[in-house]
């Protein structure tokens, strides 16, 4: 309907030009599918449908209903409306078939006719621009496709195909098939879709194809429909104090989703407010198309040091259609910080400060106090301390306190109040960083520290200390040692010195108390456990008269020669040999002393003052330290006590007499097997009553039992006196003589 005059003109025709029908399975006869809308303006008295498809008719009632079951039908479907007072078309999109819906009516059934060659007709498709964001009430007429040929006998119909037609978004645009007149349906958004291309041609009213596709081009027209928007929402910069004029901060951008060809999307930046205001309400400003921030204020005025501030806040405004009051707007906040440089040197709070200290003692003396206006925490506010004079010997040393900046000088080296009992420090405190080409360390960056040593009463100091002197082991009992050399260091107070022993472990020492002279209170014995290579060593302590008294220690380390007092002995006490003599029949002793060369080795190890040992045993020297002990003919299985006399090599020698226990073994290839019975002294009749069976035996068979007899008795009698002897050892001197 159109309006005019305030009244409803008809139009006659189809009031819906564009329907649509579901296939959820096969449509059933008689069941209706919708209801066109068309009125002849005239009361519909005489009007006559005829449907594409003849499986269905529009009835009495408008209704498109099947005359038949149909299992199957095209995609698109015309429907015919004409009589006396109208004559138009309507198109019915099937959606949903079970098979894939053709895009364009020449894949509609019954239309896959070759397109015939019309070279004589024509379509005219001009591009159509739509603004986006358009008003109701729809459908609104965009444009319109005109037949151009020779011979338009109105005897075809225009079709539209493509997205926004008969693929999604379906039913965005829609042609009059008769006119040829585009619409469009519902509001575009150029932001999500800025054109469409579909395509425009013409069926005869039996929807065979006359003339060829022709591409319809539809441009959505922008509309200043976006604001601005800032990529953040809240910027920060820096800006280095001193800057000159014109330094450039940060950058500020924003974007616009409007087309970018188009005073739409053409932005204009502002700065709207800064806070504080003080020095200047326009110490920033923006350069309206680039959005870079950058300074106005003068560089002598942008002192960190003496602006109300060193952060300063902005409001950001960015506006499209160029900046005219008519754009749309956008803000941000821009936060801009005045970052300090080294522009102001560290000044001592004081030209002078004082100090009193104990000599002795070490530590913080003092804490030196500045000043520094540039920005805490930061290399151009940090001190460094150092000394300049005073110092040559490097007894003082000077820290930063981290925390409030702060210099603190110590004590690293004791002071003597004796020496010196004043220092005069000159103190320079720095910064970290560099200052400032017009910047310079004056007066105030410099101060004097005064040390005034405290005297307090000092323990005697030994000198030297550990004092070292040689004496002979065993000298005698009161001899001297050595003189003690104590000194106050207070060498203004006179004071007296006392000496006493402090640790003596062995209990070997004395001290005059006055004169600091050791002497012996015992023997000095080398040999002691209290002696550690050769050396003992004593503490004594010194006291001084002092109020209160102070004590010193001192060490005094005897090195004792050694003198020969400590007889030798063999090593090991139990030997081991073989009964048969001509098979492992050796073995090997050596000496043993605690005295040292010359007073030790070379040992002389020989066999005991017993006559007729050398029958049985030979002891052979092997080195300066051991000997060996051979059997030189076989005795039975036992354990004998074998009597040696082992010398040292001292001035006068020392000598002594000792048992080894030989154990004379049953030996194999692999193992002996010894005695674990109590030993046998090796004596004499033993001895020659094994050598006289010997002989026996060798001069004549008939005196082989006797002389065998007589052993035996020999033997047996010296068991009797073995077990008699409270020791259990044979010690016998043979009389008798042996049978001849």
């Amino acid at each position: 309907y159109e309006l005019d005059g305030g009244h409803e003109a008809c139009v006659a025709g189809f009031q819906v030009k564009n329907y649509q029908v579901v296939y959820s399975g096969p449509f059933q006869k008689g069941q209706p599918l919708l209801q066109v809308e068309f009125d002849d303006c005239a009361g519909n008295e005489d009007v006559t449908f005829d449907v594409s498809d003849p499986s269905f008719h529009v009835d009495q009632h408008l209704n498109l209903v099947p005359q038949q079951d149909v299992s199957y039908s095209g995609p698109v479907m015309l429907i015919h409306g004409f009589g006396a007072h109208a004559d138009d078309l309507a198109q019915v999109d099937v959606i949903g078939l079970p098979v894939e819906s053709a895009h364009t009516l020449r894949d509609v059934p019954g239309l896959r006719q070759k397109l015939p060659d019309r070279s004589k007709r024509s379509l005219l498709v001009p591009g159509m621009p739509v603004t986006e964001n358009l008003r109701g009430p729809f459908p609104r007429l965009i444009g319109k496709v005109r037949d151009i040929s020779v011979n338009n006998k109105r005897n075809h119909i225009f079709r539209l195909a493509g997205p926004g037609a008969d693929q999604e978004p379906r039913g965005l645009f829609t042609i009059d098939i008769n006119s040829g007149d585009v619409s469009v349906s519902r509001p575009l958004d150029r932001e999500a879709i800025d054109s469409y291309e579909l395509e425009v041609f013409t069926t005869d009213y039996a929807g065979n194809i006359m003339e060829y596709p022709v591409k319809l081009v539809i441009t959505v027209i922008d509309q200043n429909d976006n604001r601005p928007i800032f990529t953040e929402s809240r910027y920060t910069g820096e800006v280095l104090e001193g800057s000159p004029t014109g330094t450039t901060v940060m950058t500020m951008t924003a974007y616009d989703a409007d087309d970018p060809g188009t005073d739409n999307a053409a932005l204009r930046y502002n700065i709207i407010r800064q806070s504080p205001d003080k020095p200047s309400p326009n110490m920033f400003y923006i350069d309206a198309e680039r959005g870079d921030i950058v300074t106005v204020i003068s560089a002598a005025l942008l002192d960190r040091e003496t602006l109300p501030t060193t952060t300063y806040e902005l409001e950001i405004v960015a506006k499209d259609m160029s900046g005219s009051e008519v754009g749309l707007t956008g803000t941000a906040t821009a936060t801009i910080t005045i970052t300090d440089k080294n522009d102001h040197a560290p000044e001592f709070t004081h030209p002078l400060f004082e100090a009193h200290v104990y000599e002795g003692s070490t530590g913080v003396v003092v804490n030196l106090t500045v000043d520094d206006r540039d920005d805490p925490a930061t290399g151009a506010w940090r001190a460094i301390y150092s000394i300049i004079s005073g110092d040559p010997k490097h007894r003082f040393e000077i820290q930063t306190n981290p925390d409030n900046n702060e210099g603190m000088l110590s004590v690293v080296k004791p002071l003597d109040y004796e020496a010196t009992s004043f220092h005069s420090l000159l103190i320079r405190v720095e910064n970290e960083d560099p200052l400032v080409p017009n910047a310079g360390y004056g007066p105030s960056s410099t101060a004097t520290v005064q040390v005034t040593v405290e005297d307090i009463n000092e323990g005697p100091v030994f000198l030297p200390d550990p004092l070292f002197v040689t004496r002979m082991e065993n000298i005698p009992v009161g001899s001297f040692v050595a003189s003690l050399n104590a000194t106050d260091p207070d060498i203004l107070e006179m004071q007296s010195i006392r000496y006493a022993v402090l640790s003596d472990p062995a209990g070997w020492l004395s001290v005059n108390p006055v004169r600091g002279t050791v002497n012996t209170s015992a023997s000095l014995d080398r040999e002691s456990p209290h002696v550690r290579d050769n050396k003992y060593t004593a503490l004594f302590i010194a006291t001084d008269n002092g109020n209160p008294p102070a004590t010193g220690t001192g060490s005094l380390i005897i090195y004792l020669e050694d003198y020969n007092d400590n007889a030798p002995y063999v090593v090991p006490s139990v030997a081991q040999v073989c009964e048969d003599a001509h098979d492992m029949n050796v073995a090997i002793v050596g000496g043993w002393d605690k005295d040292l060369p010359p007073n030790a080795a070379p040992f002389k190890i020989e066999l005991g003052k017993q006559p007729g040992l050398d029958k049985t045993w030979r002891v052979t020297r092997l080195n300066s330290t051991h000997s060996q002990i051979m059997l030189l003919h076989s005795l039975k299985k036992a354990n004998y006590q074998l009597p040696l006399l082992i010398t040292d090599s001292g001035v006068p020698p020392l000598s002594n007499n000792t048992e080894v226990k030989v154990q004379v073994c049953i030996c194999t290839k692999s193992r002996r097997y010894c005695s674990s019975g109590h030993s046998h002294r090796i004596s004499l009749p033993a001895l020659l009553a094994t050598l006289l069976l010997v002989l026996l035996c060798k001069y004549s068979p008939t005196s082989l039992l006797t002389g065998l007899i007589y052993s035996l008795m020999l033997t047996e009698f010296a068991k009797t006196r073995a077990a008699k002897s409270s020791a259990g050892f044979y010690d016998i001197s043979i009389k008798e003589h042996a049978p001849q």
